[in-house]
């Protein structure tokens, strides 16, 4: 029998959360067929059987499981059979032994609970612990979270209605109420709300997996990586006339956006100052041999960085028409982990926004980010006459271990020079 591990489906990925198994626990499964739908660091992504035979289920929709963890079994009808016992509704065999080294402790049954239908309520590892721990019956709940998953808030407003119901723990009677005293009702009136009150209704919303990286990779960030940033207004009088010639000569086509631009001169940039373009790891440079960029794109709830390879040897036009590709397919969760990976440098742009500057967290282990303002008419000064410019504020942040202060000063200057010239961009 072939155990099924929770497989590594990008770089960073730590554990995977199952979504959908798109086929039935029992089912006959051949080698390449889809199996899973699994939601990573990066995306969500099919999964696809790696050996023929009987599919045994080990780990159900909406479960966690660390890389490399046991999510099923493919073997022959009798081998399945036989190792069914030894996965209980999904847990692993360390997990199993734990709960039955409870149950004994406290004489009670918490094995999760089977739907109607057979197969295992669908519920996040936080809402069963939690269930268990206050005995809540997990079939009896109707899930908020995605995909009809119970969640933490779903056994505690069903635990909660209980006791307020029972009016008391459930095990035994209700005390009788007792008449208070009139000082104690006195200084019940005049004490202060509990605190909790004061901030309304509070919705606790559990963070998915690609949610629970971002917050990961930024804290680590900021508690390892000695940043600094330096900042530069660029001229885009010119940058902004070249893509109007570009939109007139190409009426109906889609003319390279000035984000676009920023990304070419970055690149080119990159290619100009190696260091730029590396990581510091473990006391070391890693100098990078292809320029690869990735650019943020604020997809549902997430923020993705995908990534445009060798973005130092395509045109102008390539870069625009496959950045268009990659933000899209972001925002409707089709981008695989792959295309999420191997960046070697970040842009994040808030312009759109009408943000005028901002600083970015550098992305580790890379050595820089830039952070990419919104674009304004302003009036400036010229042959001591003032008249009307149009500016660009980049801000780049960048890990001191690896660029120096002259460092990232001399490559923010570059990328100034190929937007205010834009004729070295193509």
């Amino acid at each position: 029998m072939a155990n099924v591990g929770m497989p590594r489906l990008s770089d960073s990925m730590e554990e995977g959360a199952i979504v959908r198994w798109l086929c039935e626990d029992g089912a006959i499964v051949a080698r390449g067929q889809e199996l899973v739908e699994i939601e990573t660091d990066k995306a969500t992504m099919v999964y696809e059987a790696e050996a023929d035979g009987v599919l045994a289920i080990v780990a159900a929709e909406g479960d966690t499981v660390a890389v490399g963890g046991p999510i099923a079994r493919i073997g022959t009808a009798g081998e399945t059979a036989q190792a069914a016992p030894a996965a209980v509704a999904g847990v692993t065999e360390p997990a199993a032994a734990a709960a039955t080294a409870s149950v004994a402790a406290t004489g009670a049954a918490l094995a999760p609970a089977p739907t109607a239908a057979g197969t295992r309520v669908q519920a996040t590892p936080v809402a069963r612990r939690l269930a268990e721990r206050l005995g809540v019956d997990l079939a009896s709940l109707t899930g908020s979270g995605p995909h009809g998953r119970v969640v933490k808030r779903d056994v505690e407003r069903s635990h909660g209605a209980a006791s307020g119901t029972a009016g008391g723990n459930g095990d035994s009677p209700a005390t009788p109420a007792v008449a208070a005293p009139p000082q104690a009702i006195a200084a019940a009136a005049s004490a202060p709300a509990p605190a909790a009150s004061a901030k309304g209704p509070t919705e606790v919303v559990e963070l998915t997996s690609v949610q629970r990286t971002i917050a990961r990779r930024m804290a680590e960030a900021k508690a390892t990586i000695p940043e600094f940033a330096v900042a530069a207004d660029v001229d885009m009088a010119a940058a902004v006339a070249f893509r109007t010639q570009l939109k007139a000569a190409e009426p109906d086509g889609r003319p390279p956006s000035l984000n676009d631009f920023v990304v070419r001169a970055t690149a080119l940039a990159l290619r100009a100052h190696p260091r730029a373009n590396a990581s510091y790891r473990d006391g070391a440079f890693e100098l990078h041999g292809r320029v690869n960029v990735g650019v943020a794109v604020a997809a549902q709830d997430a923020l993705l960085v995908p990534t445009i390879f060798d973005a130092d040897r395509k045109s102008l036009r390539q870069l625009a028409a496959e950045a268009r590709d990659l933000a899209e397919r972001a925002r409707a969760g089709t981008i695989t982990p792959a295309e999420l990976s191997g960046g070697t440098f970040s842009i994040s742009n808030l312009g759109m926004f009408g943000v005028a500057s901002f600083t970015a967290v550098v992305n580790p282990p890379q050595a820089a980010i830039l952070a990419v303002g919104a674009l304004a008419e302003v009036p400036v000064v010229a042959d001591g006459a003032v008249v009307p410019g149009v500016r660009m504020r980049l801000t780049l942040t960048a890990d001191h271990r690896i660029l120096y202060g002259a460092d990232a000063a001399q490559f923010l200057a570059t990328i100034r020079r190929h937007l205010e010239e834009p004729l070295l961009l193509v």
